[in-house]
């Protein structure tokens, strides 16, 4: 019998190529970055962040925003007043975002969500403690959509850092059909952000009702931001 003909090898998906070149990663990154900076230049915004660059006169803090907030969430941190670390995932996607964080100037870090990350959490607090902030989803990277996780409790109790939430609305804005939302910004429009503190500190030691209330609390912090984002938007 003759040899068999190779069968041609499968394409690589996006996915794949996106997990094994940092190049590509990078450029889709620049990408993004631009677009997001073009939206910015060309939208009228009243931003909100007094509160939020007083605190950060006397040292870092932790901000959590909802993940359908995440595109413009690093273009609006007053880099001016503080630097920012951002927190990212190892996906995929999580690396496009770590790219597109980078080039608008903030220090992105990885998190496996199932992995071991003492390395990681080590280096993010000697950050803190040099005077870097900490930036997180509250319930990313993959939802459910507004339910908050357990990281921006864990980051506040180990930092002892104030926490403050982040939020926006744009009039021209599409809202992308995943899983959070996505809050997908268009120019030529009106946008609000804002800040606000939450007024509640993790203690080292709290019990599990405890951390559940908690957790409900600032989770409805951030949805009443959200809200008057939207209503001094209208």
């Amino acid at each position: 019998m003759g040899a068999m003909p190779d069968t041609p090898s499968p394409r690589p998906t996006l996915r794949q190529r996106l997990e094994q070149s940092d190049l590509l990663a990078g450029g889709l990154g620049r990408l993004l970055a631009g677009w997001l900076r073009f939206c910015q230049a060309t939208t009228r915004w009243d931003r909100d962040d007094a509160a939020l660059r007083a605190a950060l006169a006397g040292g870092p803090v932790v901000l959590v925003l909802w993940h359908e907030c995440s595109l413009m969430g690093p273009v609006h941190w007053p880099r001016d007043a503080a630097p920012l670390s951002s927190l990212r995932d190892t996906s995929p996607i999580g690396r496009v975002s770590g790219a597109v964080q980078a080039r608008l100037g903030l220090a992105p870090m990885a998190m496996a969500a199932r992995a071991s990350n003492r390395a990681a959490s080590r280096e993010v607090l000697r950050r803190m403690q040099a005077g870097v902030s900490l930036g997180l989803t509250g319930d990313g990277p993959l939802g459910p959509v507004r339910r908050l996780k357990d990281a921006p409790l864990d980051w506040a109790r180990a930092s002892g850092a104030p926490v403050f939430v982040y939020a926006c609305a744009m009039t021209r804005a599409r809202r992308l059909r995943t899983w959070d939302r996505m809050l997908w910004p268009m120019p030529f429009g009106r946008g609000v952000c804002l800040y606000r503190r939450w007024d509640a500190t993790v203690p080292r030691r709290a019990d599990a009702a405890s951390l559940d209330a908690l957790r409900a609390d600032l989770a409805a912090t951030l949805d009443i931001a959200m809200q008057e984002a939207q209503t001094r938007l209208d």
